[in-house]
């Protein structure tokens, strides 16, 4: 029998930051901009609501179809959630298998929420669902931060009005595969549609 959460951890306000964080106790975490060494990386952050299913899931893919298509060396893929419940904590393990289980490696994965400091660096900020789009909205300082905000199922061929990528937290290893159906097609929709600009742009 698939395992299913039956509790989750018990939540502060969300797109609020964690109180360690916010007390500067010592837990931090590597801004997804931070590569000095390469200040011409294309660069993408994923965001859901704890960073342990659907956004790493997005993160990993990305980054492999991307380097697939040959445009690995040129973009930067990272997630982050809205919330604190789980930062420091691995994928959630029905997530690292259902990666697995599609030749994808999401074992190394800590979450962290989403700092709004990042907009500065970042390229695109994907929303997983209008949850997490109404809190990046929010914290979005200026019109170009405001810019860099899409959904992931933008990028998705055929979606309709579908926007949202479902949460599988609650649910069973059947689902997990099937979010990660709609993240696979949706990263590859992304990675066509930057394949043309990062091969052909010499500053990338």
């Amino acid at each position: 029998m698939a395992s299913v959460h039956k509790h989750r951890p018990a939540r502060t306000v969300e797109g609020e930051f964690p109180q360690a964080v916010r007390q500067n106790e010592g837990v931090t975490f590597a801004s997804p901009t931070d590569d000095e060494a390469a200040p011409d990386l294309f660069r993408v952050c994923f965001v859901c609501s704890g960073n342990i299913c659907r956004s790493p899931m997005a993160e990993v893919v990305f980054r492999d179809l991307a380097a697939k298509a040959g445009i690995g060396h040129r973009i930067a893929s990272s997630s982050a959630g809205t919330g604190d419940w789980h930062v420091g904590e691995p994928a959630d393990h029905r997530t690292v298998e259902a990666l697995q289980r599609r030749g994808y490696d999401g074992a190394t994965h800590r979450a962290r929420q989403f700092d709004p400091d990042w907009f500065d660096q970042l390229d695109l900020v994907i929303a997983l669902d209008r949850s997490h789009r109404r809190i990046l909205d929010h914290w979005a300082a200026t019109p170009e931060d405001q810019s860099k905000i899409a959904f992931l199922m933008d990028f998705a061929p055929h979606h309709g009005d579908n926007l949202d990528v479902p949460d599988p937290y609650y649910s069973d290893d059947a689902m997990f595969d099937a979010v990660l159906d709609q993240v696979e097609q949706a990263c590859a929709g992304l990675v066509h549609q930057l394949e043309p600009a990062l091969k052909h742009d010499p500053r990338r």
